[in-house]
């Protein structure tokens, strides 16, 4: 299991890093992919060009609901935020999980990073009552922290992110604060950051039911999670490779750019 995943993962160890500049512009790229793309799971109708516009420019697109744009915003903090975590290596908290969540939810002050006080349904799935939240966040905390002995990093996320979304502790947000936090591990673990597209986003939907439906089978969101690892690893070598044969053909050229104060 993970062998493929693994063996790209030595690989892209292996082969000599981007340039500074690169890596901030593969950064900032996808930033914005997984911003448009996480936020359109929820709702949101700003397009990919549309939300580049509002991250990047600060424009207001007509016609589109202030809510939309302030999502947009809240989770291009919010992704900065846990690239800092991972820089500085900061283990997964319930204060982590609240600080995510209150720049992903710009738009509802009252509720940022604060535990829901009412019962809700996700489609005809019914998280906990209010009153567990607490010891339900409580133990998923213990829990992953016993999963980091035993499992590939890959299924941590998974089952990460299936209990965290089953106890769904927030009004609102729980979303996109769930899918930065499947990434805060990964990149944790020195692998890419993964973008679920909205156009999959009825097969992540699945991974919910079937891990509901079997008590617990994580399996499928393991395999989603896996697939798009493999997909950005695979990636991040190739643009690493080009890189690595331009460094090869203009050195002066990337000395340059890593002595202009440019690079990272």
């Amino acid at each position: 299991m993970f062998e493929k995943l693994n063996a790209l993962h030595d690989k892209l160890r292996s082969v000599r890093p981007l340039s500074p500049e690169s890596f901030r512009r593969l950064s900032e790229d996808f930033m914005i992919d997984s911003t448009y793309n996480s936020n359109a799971i929820e709702g949101s109708t700003l397009t990919l060009e549309e939300t580049a516009l509002v991250i990047k420019e600060g424009v207001t697109i007509g016609g589109k609901p202030l809510k939309h744009h302030l999502e947009a915003i809240g989770h291009r903090d919010a992704y900065y935020y846990v690239e800092n975590l991972v820089k500085n290596k900061y283990p997964v908290s319930e204060q982590i999980i609240k600080n995510i969540h209150s720049l992903v939810l710009m738009d509802r002050q009252m509720d940022k990073g604060v535990y829901r006080s009412v019962p809700v349904s996700v489609g005809a799935f019914h998280p906990c009552q209010p009153y567990e939240v607490p010891g339900k966040m409580e133990q998923l905390i213990l829990d992953y922290n016993m999963d980091r002995q035993r499992l590939h990093v890959v299924e941590r996320a998974a089952v990460f992110h299936l209990r965290f979304e089953t106890v769904h502790p927030f009004i609102d947000g729980n979303g996109r604060t769930g899918r930065l936090l499947m990434n805060l591990e990964l990149m944790k673990e020195g692998l890419p950051p993964v973008n679920i597209k909205f156009t999959d986003r009825q097969r992540y939907y699945n991974c919910f039911n079937h891990y509901h439906k079997t008590g617990g089978d994580t399996s499928v969101m393991t395999a989603l999670i896996e697939g798009y690892a493999v997909y950005e690893l695979e990636r991040y070598i190739e643009i690493a490779e080009q890189s690595d044969a331009l460094k090869t053909q203009q050195p002066e050229d990337f000395r340059a750019e890593n002595e202009d104060g440019r690079a990272q």
